[in-house]
């Protein structure tokens, strides 16, 4: 048991420094989005259907066709959650977007109401007022000249929008519990495959060797790679670590962007992050505020 707390806790942190550094490998690419969530898809893609090939997750009769159309669907948001995410990057800066990104445990919390039937607590309201508090204090946050190219407010309607998509995913991986977790990514990816292809310019490929590393770095490390690390993580380790360690994620993005990009945040940004990463922490350990308020006893 011990032993596979341990190696889960390996797996997990390293899963979530690889996430943490997805940042730098699409500003660095140089191309458009929609042709990063494609390159991405098809290498992962490749990853994946070797490793599904690997654990025998190809064989005839796995998939219903209800499982399989409810993958695809899953797919669909995790595409529109890339786009959206990697879209708001330019705007609103790789910190506070992944930052502003982590507020997806409160549109599952909104979504699993409404379609699984799930209670909202106080205490979950709690945690996402608190969570308001630190969006508000992002959005009045003024970032420094020069720092992004587009518009802020933008930038973090984009990174909204991507942890609402990430939420929908999330929502369709519960409804397909049971099934292997390498086999939904790769349907995912394909689904991806499929939506970029029509719109992704190949006239305007990459012309270095470097530049296409990036791309199957992306694709192979940060899809692949990390998807074996992440749900083999999340086999072996209790939740409240799970949710524990996926804060080494925005930790380590915002230290990339700023090692990477000298982005530094503002003081009222710093407050804002530090206030929503320790609402969503409340909110994936079980926090119970009420429990401070009370006096100690001796």
């Amino acid at each position: 048991m011990h032993n596979d707390i341990g190696k889960g806790t390996v797996e997990m942190t390293a899963a979530m420094v690889v996430s943490g550094t997805i940042g730098w490998f699409v500003v660095m690419s140089g191309q458009p989005v929609s042709g990063v969530v494609f390159w991405r898809c098809l290498f992962g893609a490749a990853s994946l259907l070797v490793i599904c090939g690997a654990f025998g997750f190809l064989k005839p009769g796995i998939l219903s066709p209800r499982t399989f159309g409810i993958a695809v669907l899953g797919g669909i948001a995790i595409v529109a959650n890339w786009l959206l995410l990697f879209a708001s990057y330019s705007h609103a800066s790789i910190s506070i977007a992944t930052t502003v990104y982590n507020t997806q445990p409160f549109m599952l919390l909104t979504l699993g109401a409404a379609f699984l039937g799930e209670k909202i607590t106080l205490t979950k309201l709690f945690w996402l007022a608190f969570a308001f508090a630190g969006m508000a204090a992002i959005v009045e946050a003024k970032p420094e000249a020069g720092v992004v190219s587009g518009s802020y407010g933008l930038g973090i309607a984009l990174a909204l929008g991507a942890a609402f998509f990430y939420a929908l995913a999330a929502i369709a991986a519960k409804w397909l519990k049971g099934t292997p977790p390498h086999l939904i990514a790769l349907i995912q990816v394909s689904t991806g495959i499929l939506m970029l292809a029509p719109v992704t310019d190949f006239s305007d490929l990459p012309t270095t060797a470097g530049a296409w590393s990036i791309l199957v770095a992306m694709g192979v490390i940060h899809t692949g790679l990390m998807y074996v690390l992440l749900y083999g993580a999340i086999q072996k380790l209790p939740t409240h670590l799970t949710g524990a360690l996926s804060f080494i994620y925005p930790i380590v993005a915002i230290a990339v962007d700023g090692l990477a990009f000298g982005r530094a945040l503002q003081p009222l940004q710093i407050l804002g992050a530090a206030i929503i990463l320790v609402a969503a922490a409340g909110m994936n350990l079980g926090w119970t505020p009420w429990q401070w308020l009370r006096p100690s006893r001796n």
